[in-house]
């Protein structure tokens, strides 16, 4: 069985290019096995708007991390299988700024999946915002923070399953440097 490692990154400020927090939801044999929750200390200032979204301020991640830090504890998870986001350009993006900012080598490309894209082809007509898929699964959610919102993601994928689909059919390659 393949496993996905499903995530969910929150961002300091409007430039999307740090992050304030991850949420790690490790998915095999269709259930979810393994989660992570961090926070991150950008090294940059918060823009009101994300800290009244996230919850999340310069003074609750002053002790945190830095990502460099976290990378090498969070990369083993990261190899260890597809990665799965829900509108993953945006995740995948401010994992690559963030990489490329701060000057570390990681894989080129790496195998993905984005369960917006996976659900636009599996359920027309609905919506595809995480809420709203939360709400129509009846899958709990705390949106806007991290843990809640790799969990969720990880909980859609899992009824993409249940329905039949084959994950590995929406998998693509993404450019991480």
């Amino acid at each position: 069985m393949t496993r996905y490692i499903v995530f969910d990154v929150e961002t300091p400020n409007r430039y999307n290019n740090r992050i304030s927090a991850i949420g790690i939801s490790v998915v095999e044999d269709a259930k979810i096995i393994k989660e992570y929750f961090y926070f991150v200390n950008p090294g940059q200032r918060f823009d009101w708007f994300n800290t009244q979204l996230t919850g999340i301020s310069a003074e609750l991640v002053a002790d945190a991390p830095t990502f460099p830090q976290l990378w090498k504890v969070i990369e083993p998870v990261m190899n260890s299988g597809i990665l799965v986001a829900h509108n993953a350009s945006f995740d995948m993006g401010v994992i690559r700024k963030c990489l490329r900012d701060y000057g570390i080598a990681w894989k080129p490309q790496v195998r993905g999946l984005c369960t917006v894209v996976m659900g636009r082809r599996l359920c027309p007509g609905i919506s595809h915002r995480l809420n709203d898929l939360c709400d129509y699964y009846g899958i709990c959610l705390n949106h806007h923070h991290a843990d809640s919102d790799s969990r969720a993601c990880a909980e859609i994928l899992l009824r993409y399953m249940e329905m039949g689909a084959e994950p590995e059919k929406f998998v693509r390659v993404y450019n991480m440097w």
